[in-house]
């Protein structure tokens, strides 16, 4: 799954974030408004996991690993 999800980062973000896993990617510029859009349908069409926008806590996943955490809890529900 780590895999899956920093291959999606790089196709939005055009940047390997394997050795920034905890770096915050809104904070740097490499994740807008728009791209996170991107983010989250990548990761609901790739895992089945349901993020509804409205419920979008930026905080929550602002690093590889938060959203690492996050996928893995989505899909244990």
């Amino acid at each position: 799954m780590e895999k899956d999800v920093l291959e999606i980062l790089k196709n939005i973000c055009g940047e390997d974030l394997s050795d920034q896993m905890d770096d915050n990617f809104f904070d740097s510029g490499l994740i807008d408004s728009m791209a996170t859009v991107d983010l989250v349908l990548a990761l609901q069409e790739k895992f089945g996991i349901n993020v509804p926008v409205s419920e979008f806590d930026r905080s929550q996943w602002d690093t590889p690993n938060k959203v690492i955490e996050r996928v893995k809890e989505l899909k244990a529900n």
